[in-house]
């Protein structure tokens, strides 16, 4: 069974944001081995300098790379990355897992976003939209994206 890893940075804390990630972590868990690693994002005060902001984002990729199983199909959740639709992430997960790579990796950074080793590193840079969503909601979209790339490649009614 492929295995789909979500990297992100910060925790849920709000009732509704864990039930809802929760019923899609059920939901994949017929086509997925799914794993969640949240990583606390290093403190910043109020109004960091770039340069704080810098030396934080290389702190938090650090204890990325650390979670990154090897040989993964990495793809970085950032606003300048690729807009796909969902049948073109549904294809994108398709391939990955036809090419050999049996861990799907997923990373949401912090608020300031992530370092751009992380960004390297990746095989793909998504965006959901050119919107900006709190943290915890992108988290709860990026679950129900997954789920629908697996119905959509399924051939399961789900997705219209």
């Amino acid at each position: 069974m492929i295995k789909v890893t979500l990297i992100v940075l910060g925790g849920l804390k709000e009732k509704f944001f864990i039930e809802a990630a929760k019923e899609y972590e059920k939901r994949l868990s017929r086509f997925c081995e799914l794993k969640t690693v949240e990583i606390n994002p290093v403190s910043l005060p109020d109004n960091p300098s770039q340069s704080e902001i810098d030396k934080a984002l290389i702190k938090e990729a650090e204890l990325i790379f650390k979670k990154i199983p090897q040989n993964s199909e990495v793809i970085a959740m950032c606003i300048e990355g690729k807009n796909l639709s969902s049948e073109e992430l549904s294809q994108h997960i398709s391939q990955a897992t036809d090419f050999g790579s049996g861990n799907i990796v997923f990373i949401i950074g912090s608020s300031f976003g992530l370092c751009e080793e992380v960004k390297k590193k990746a095989n793909l840079k998504l965006s959901m939209s050119k919107m900006t969503f709190p943290h915890k909601l992108a988290r709860v979209m990026l679950l129900e994206q997954i789920y629908r790339a697996f119905m959509i490649s399924s051939g399961g009614e789900y997705h219209k």
